[in-house]
């Protein structure tokens, strides 16, 4: 038993009582020790926690990751490296930007994608080191136990991509280019034309932006690109237009008018090059287009020039009458008259000039129709009978005379004259020389009978005037012989012959009717004949010719007699002869359809007496006769 100090206050040690009956101490006891224990665990799991989280200040705490990617227990710079080696995305991923055949290719990166594993890092860290002991030490808890992820930290920068893309644009974009056409004398020079090119950046931006923002594993996208047409876009056409101008001389070429072909007149390369003129035309639709233009006016006045030689009277066709059908068919062809058109010549070298397989030009003429043309009826001309007619006998005539008479008489054969149109026997008959077609005969030349060209040529005169006399048409113009000629008495009366000597002796008449007239000759060589017929209708006339009066008949003179140095003493050759002298007078009544003389006329003649001439050798006696 122990002993204290007597001055220690002595404190009785309590004794146990006795408990009271049905009480167990552990009911207190077992309680008390479990929240002693419990409240221990507490500080000792808080202790713990405490020096784990001592121990993660300057580390991740475990649990901690970044997509993936366990990062507990790591430095920062051990978490960088470890993150950067994992992210590749911004250096490795490629898009392709293409426009045709042009292609651009840039890394997400260059694009502005980029990860900020520093922020990140600093994230992770954060869970281990949160300035509130409590709320850090519970994150950490939680994260150890639970796992803590934390979003990696990515950032997309448009305005990188856009400042790439606008790199692409300054080398895409052109401007709209025209055509070029340049004509250096006949050298042709071209240049395409070019689209313009201008690169939508921002529409190709707003398509790039979601792939980049979706962290899309690359891809190849259009860019988006508007072109714009030159206003001048082919030049093609007009190309080969000038290589057409250029391709060949035009050459201009005519007939004549008795179908001759005549020139051609040559147009050169270099003359046509110095007349074209290109000219850009506005298309009224915003685009432009050369169009090639000449003017031929140059040669306008060398056409002129040339035309006089080129003019050509028309000529109306020739008709005969056909009896049974009361039609006309056609005995010469008309021909439409001409004058050079000047002006439609010039617009045909104009398109010669751009086509390049034809290159030679016909003049072009205006025609003007004939009045009698071929198609021509006998009712719009209103013919439709003979109203007159007369045969002469040309017997004895030598084969010079018959010459002259077949060679005259087919200058008048169906020839039209229209109401009081007058017929001019002399400017149909025409020149009278070798050169025309006659030949030498027997010719009434001043005070004698003589060789000369065209002897026959009033046996077709006199019939014609007959002719006109029967009909009743009106005489303009008429003379007779110097004396009677024996031919012109064969089948008719004296007073009746028409003498031609051109220029100074004529026959004219006119048609008097309000219808056209047809004149028909015939020749007849078998019969010694030479027959006219006038075609027309007749107005409502009867024509009676009175037996002719003969008056002051003188007889013949002497004979004469004159040298001829190619005869033979005694040969003698008879080239006049001998006939009396008269005056002759015949009378022609116009009657109307009742019998009514409704006009006298009155053929007069006077012929000289004339006398026989004869040539005999030089030396004859008889020369000497009075």
């Amino acid at each position: 038993m122990t002993t204290y100090p007597s001055q220690e206050r002595f404190i009785p040690y309590p004794q146990p009582q006795p408990e009271p009956a049905g009480m167990n101490p552990w009911w207190f006891r077992l309680p008390i020790l479990a929240v002693t224990g419990g409240v221990l665990l507490v500080l000792i799991l808080i202790m713990a926690l405490a020096s784990f989280r001592f121990a993660y200040l300057d580390r991740i705490t475990p649990g901690v990751y970044v997509n993936g990617i366990a990062l507990g227990g790591m430095t920062q710079q051990q978490a960088v490296t470890a993150l950067s080696e994992w992210f590749t995305y911004p250096q490795n991923t490629v898009f392709t930007f293409r426009h045709n055949d042009q292609i651009w290719q840039f890394t997400a990166g260059v694009l502005g994608v980029s990860f900020d594993v520093e922020s990140t890092v600093n994230q992770a860290l954060a869970v281990s080191n949160n300035p509130s002991p409590v709320r850090g030490l519970v994150d950490q808890a939680s994260a150890w136990f639970s796992g803590k992820a934390i979003a990696p930290i990515l950032q997309y920068d448009p305005n990188i991509a856009y400042q790439q893309l606008t790199r692409i644009a300054a080398q895409l974009n052109r401007p709209a280019q025209n055509a070029h056409l340049e004509l250096q004398g006949t050298q042709l020079i071209t240049a395409p034309a070019q689209t313009g090119v201008t690169m939508d950046v921002d529409t190709t931006l707003a398509q790039l932006s979601p792939y980049l923002q979706n962290l899309y594993g690359g891809a190849e996208l259009q860019l988006v690109v508007n072109e714009t047409a030159p206003a001048l876009a082919d030049v093609t056409g007009i190309a080969s237009q000038l290589e057409a101008v250029f391709s060949a001389p035009i050459q201009l070429t005519a007939q004549g008018v008795n179908g001759e072909a005549l020139g051609p007149w040559t147009i050169s390369t270099d003359q046509i090059a110095a007349l074209v003129q290109v000219e850009l035309v506005d298309n009224g639709n915003g685009t432009f287009s050369y169009q090639p233009q000449i003017d031929m006016s140059a040669f306008a006045q060398s056409l002129e020039s040339l035309a006089p030689g080129l003019i050509g009277l028309p000529k109306d066709g020739r008709f005969l009458f056909d009896d049974a059908t009361g039609q006309l068919v056609v005995l010469q062809p008309s021909v439409s008259g001409r004058t050079l058109n000047v002006d439609a010549t010039l617009r045909a070298l104009e398109q010669a000039v751009f086509s390049r397989d034809n290159r030679v030009v016909a003049m072009v003429f205006d025609l003007t129709p004939a009045r009698y043309h071929d198609a021509i009826t006998a009712q719009e001309l209103g013919i439709t009978q003979m109203v007159g007619e007369a045969t002469t006998l040309f017997t004895g005539s030598g084969a010079n005379r018959i010459h002259n008479i077949v060679e005259s008489a087919r200058r008048f054969n169906g020839i039209i004259l229209a109401p009081d149109e007058e017929l001019n026997f002399n400017a149909i008959l025409g020149d009278v020389s070798l050169e025309s077609g006659f030949v030498e005969s027997k010719v009434i030349s001043g005070e004698r009978t003589a060789d000369g060209i065209g002897g026959g040529i009033c046996q077709v005169s006199t019939t014609l005037f007959r002719a006109a006399l029967n009909g009743g048409f009106w005489i303009n113009e008429r003379s007779g012989h110097a004396y009677r000629v024996g031919f012109y008495e064969l089948n008719a009366p004296a007073g009746l012959d028409a003498a031609i000597w051109t220029p100074d002796q004529n026959f004219r008449f006119v048609n008097d009717t309000p219808y056209h007239l047809l004149v028909e000759v015939d020749v007849f060589i078998d019969r010694n004949e030479i027959q006219f017929r006038l075609y027309g209708t007749n107005p409502g006339r009867i024509v009676e010719i009175k037996p002719p009066t003969i008056q002051n008949e003188t007889p013949p003179l002497p004979a004469r007699y004159e040298v001829n140095y190619d005869l033979q003493p005694g040969q003698i050759v008879q080239v006049d002869w001998a006939v009396g002298g008269a005056d002759v007078t015949t009378v022609r009544l116009i009657k109307d359809l009742q019998g009514n003389v409704v006009r006298t006329d009155r053929v007069f003649t006077h012929y000289q007496a004339w006398g026989a001439v004869y040539q005999v050798a030089p030396g004859d006696y008889r020369l000497t006769t009075p």
